[in-house]
């Protein structure tokens, strides 16, 4: 069976024309009037435009439409650091996400360096080109100094989805999550498998929901992150806790929440039967979960799980909110993407899950119904108005934060323009000023 879906696959990416991108022309050129206006002589009158004036690229380019995903192939999706050339298929597949879900479009860069700073040079040198940038599958610790410089010295949007894009979506099945156990935000023990970008972006952003800090645990490869370790990098000493907990299953006794992004048969069933009551499990690890889904829910009846997996309930899946957070970004030609926008993005994701689930969502999943409760805390992927819910939610946040260029146009006016890149084959998706703001997530947050 395996070997048959390789050779599909293999067949599907050498099918003529090869990959799975390419650039299609968006103006008529079907004469010679077409094109003097696309080239010589009418490209000059833009050029000169956006000489006197640079924002007006915006106006007569791409360019607000245009991301660039880059990466150098040092962290695959799991298959590691095999090289930007061999990263290139992961690199094409998720520019058909962002084009197929989002409307944006993409140049996928490939870049054949392991230097940071030579890295962050040519991304730098390439501004002019894209209206934001998607950095991707860039092994730690480098990927945070990389994102951090590239975010300091250029003026556009950049984001590492490994790491945001993973915390994102985690957070707002943790804020659903606190909502269905009925447990305050303050009160739970979390702990997080994995101590790479994913794990820390995960650390330092549910924080923001009011979970304690201290309470949060990292476990890597070689135990708990405690004040016994002397073998420490720095982006691990801040979580550096005053614990005697030494192994992961030390540490899981009496947890509230477990966060895995690691890899696969890290959690027993024994551990699962030695957290708190009604606790969560989010196993990411790909393909295959910390603990499968089967043996965990198995020996728990009150636990909620989710994992990577589409194949069971909960799946914690980043195509949630990339696409969108970039769409949000890129129509208020934001400079950078910020606090305020992922966690708006949290908490559209999680007032979604809540909300009733129209028919036409079900019937992309073979008529299954979904009801907010354990087993679904997080959207659908296929649930068109994610892309509504989310995007605006962003671009609200990027106005309201000041790193936009233009100003918010009102949900309604956004909703019309965000059909012109994607238009859902339904007719009723809902108004989109029912989006929240925290205050009014937290206020809807009561379980009867």
């Amino acid at each position: 069976m395996e070997n048959e879906y390789k050779e599909k696959a293999l067949a599907y990416h050498r099918a003529h024309p090869r990959g799975k991108t390419g650039i299609v022309s968006t103006k008529p050129t079907e004469n010679a009037y077409d094109l003097a206006l696309a080239y010589s002589p009418g490209v000059a009158y833009p050029c000169l435009e956006i000489e006197k004036n640079p924002d007006l690229v915006y106006e007569y380019t791409n360019r607000g439409n245009l991301l660039g995903i880059i990466s150098n192939g040092t962290s695959i999706l799991g298959l590691g650091d095999i090289g930007a050339i061999a990263g290139k298929p992961v690199m094409e597949g998720k520019s058909v996400l962002f084009k197929t879900f989002a409307g944006i479009d993409v140049f996928d860069i490939e870049l054949n360096t392991k230097d940071p700073d030579e890295f962050i040079r040519t991304v730098k040198l390439m501004e002019p080109t894209f209206g934001g940038i998607n950095l991707e599958d860039i092994k730690a610790p480098e990927c945070f100094y990389i994102e951090e410089k590239l975010i300091e010295i250029m003026d556009i949007p950049i984001f590492h989805d490994d790491q945001h894009g993973t915390a994102i979506i985690t957070c707002a099945a943790v804020l659903n999550y606190l909502v269905l156990a009925n447990k305050k935000p303050e009160d739970v023990i979390v702990v997080l498998n994995g101590a790479g970008a994913a794990a820390v972006a995960i650390a330092k952003l549910i924080v923001n929901i009011g979970i304690n800090k201290e309470k949060i645990y990292l476990v890597d490869s070689k135990g708990v992150i405690s004040n016994s370790r002397t073998d420490l990098n720095s982006m691990k000493l801040e979580f550096v806790r005053d614990t005697k907990a030494v192994t992961l299953a030390d540490i899981m006794k009496d947890a509230d929440i477990f966060i895995g992004v690691s890899k696969k048969d890290q959690v027993t069933k024994e551990m699962v039967k030695s957290m708190a009551n009604k606790p969560l499990i989010l196993a990411m690890a790909n393909p295959d979960p910390e603990i499968s889904y089967p043996d965990a829910i198995s020996v728990r009846d009150d636990l909620i799980m989710g994992t990577g997996r589409s194949d069971f309930p909960n799946q914690v899946n980043n195509l949630l909110g990339f696409p969108y957070i970039f769409r949000g970004a890129l129509d208020m030609r934001a400079r950078r993407i910020t606090l305020e926008m992922k966690l708006a993005a949290v908490y559209a994701l999680a007032e979604l899950a809540r909300q009733e689930v129209p028919d036409y969502v079900s019937a992309k999943y073979a008529g299954e119904k979904f009801q907010f409760g354990k087993n679904y805390i997080i959207p659908k992927p296929f649930d068109p108005r994610v892309y509504y819910q989310v995007s605006t939610a962003v671009a609200e946040a990027a106005h309201l934060s000041g790193v936009a260029r233009i100003p918010f146009p009102g949900k309604e006016a956004y909703r019309l323009h965000l059909d012109k890149y994607v238009i859902p084959k339904v007719q009723d998706l809902g108004a989109i000023n029912t989006i929240p703001d925290k205050k009014s997530f937290e206020k809807r947050s009561k379980v009867n």
